[in-house]
């Protein structure tokens, strides 16, 4: 029993010295992916009203219908319309033989006049009745081309080549002025909204003056189902206001659309993708955290575990990307670190950091 115990009392002074698998913090230029809600528009979206009232006697086209500029979309009733533009043109002509009659009607009393036979007044009075004439004819040709451009109203056709989208009324119904007959999407591209923090919009605009801007205004489209879209897009504008309750600011980018597979109104996430040079990179499984900061343990020359603090720049996939507190070359613990604690001694098994970012690669 004596030995036994004597043993035991060994074993307590000689703890068995923990094997951990050990990395190296290294450098290495990488790519970060940065994603934002995006809220897809067409490039140009009208409505189609009626512009005068009237019934609806034909619709040409139907909805989801693809439609080129010029071609008919709607008709409404024009019976009033074409009768109100021969009550025009009748008008006009009667207003024309009226300045006739006034034009002759002053060569006469002008005659008169030049034989003393009248007085000069009356020659005024028939020169004011010949401009009031006149008067007449610009009257009846602004009542004709208002009741012509009332007429063309009448048949309405597409101001460009699009989609034209739900028609809720139908053949038949009454139309008023300005009454909605349908919308008009232009998807050749389409434009891609999304809002950025106000660091984010300072890096976008330092890499402008840094001369990467081009490489910066590349944008992808991850679609809502989760896959790429084939095309890439390119950043064209930047709002002038930042967003007061989010602190945030509206980018605009253009996106080809060839396929008119993107829709007026489509959602997804635009990706920015920055190269980021010799990036600090640790594994993520290294990391843990005490109130809401992060640490590592890092194993020192005599193979003790020191805790560190460490301020993280960004995730890439199951890395970190290291902004300060930690030194290239730098060894930490890879896994098991739950149980750890600061000035352990441990038996390092030392696993390259390349093998790592290897299998994550082999993974994705």
């Amino acid at each position: 029993m004596s030995g036994c115990t004597a043993q035991g009392e060994v074993e307590k002074k000689n703890p068995e010295v923990p094997t951990l698998p050990v990395t190296q913090a290294i450098t290495k230029d990488t790519v970060l992916h940065h994603d934002y809600v995006a809220d897809i528009q067409a490039q140009r979206h009208v409505e189609i009203r009626g512009r005068v009232k009237g019934f609806l006697d034909n619709i040409y086209v139907d909805e989801g219908q693809q439609v080129k500029k010029g071609q008919p979309l709607f008709r409404i009733s024009s019976e009033e319309y074409k009768a109100e533009l021969a009550r025009t043109k009748a008008n006009l002509n009667s207003a024309i033989a009226a300045a006739k009659g006034a034009q002759l009607e002053v060569d006469r009393v002008k005659t008169l006049v030049d034989k003393r036979v009248v007085t000069k007044s009356e020659l005024e009075v028939a020169q004011a009745k010949l401009n009031a004439a006149k008067a007449g004819i610009e009257e009846a040709k602004s009542a004709q081309a208002n009741a012509a451009t009332k007429l063309s109203y009448t048949f309405i056709k597409a101001p460009f080549t699009g989609i034209i989208d739900r028609i809720p009324l139908k053949v038949g119904s009454l139309v008023d002025e300005g009454a909605l007959l349908t919308t008009l999407s232009d998807l050749g591209s389409v434009y891609v909204y999304f809002n950025v923090s106000e660091k984010e919009y300072l890096n976008y605009i330092k890499a402008q003056q840094q001369g990467t801007s081009t490489r910066s205004e590349v944008v992808d489209l991850v679609l809502a189902d989760g896959l790429p879209y084939p095309q890439k897009g390119k950043i064209e504008t930047v709002e002038g206001v930042f967003e007061a309750n989010t602190g945030a600011i509206a980018f605009r980018a253009k996106f080809p659309n060839p396929k008119q597979l993107l829709k007026h109104g489509s959602t997804g996430r635009v990706r920015l993708t920055n190269e980021v040079e010799e990036a600090l990179l640790i594994p993520q499984k290294a990391a843990f955290e005490i109130q809401d900061q992060n640490f590592v343990y890092v194993v020192d020359q005599n193979n003790t575990l020191k805790i560190k603090n460490f301020k993280p720049r960004a995730r890439l996939s199951h890395f970190y990307i290291v902004e300060s507190g930690l030194q290239p070359g730098d060894k930490v613990v890879y896994e098991g670190v739950q149980e750890l604690r600061d000035g352990l001694a441990i038996k390092p098994v030392y696993i390259p950091m390349d093998s790592l970012l290897s299998a994550q690669n082999r993974s994705l």
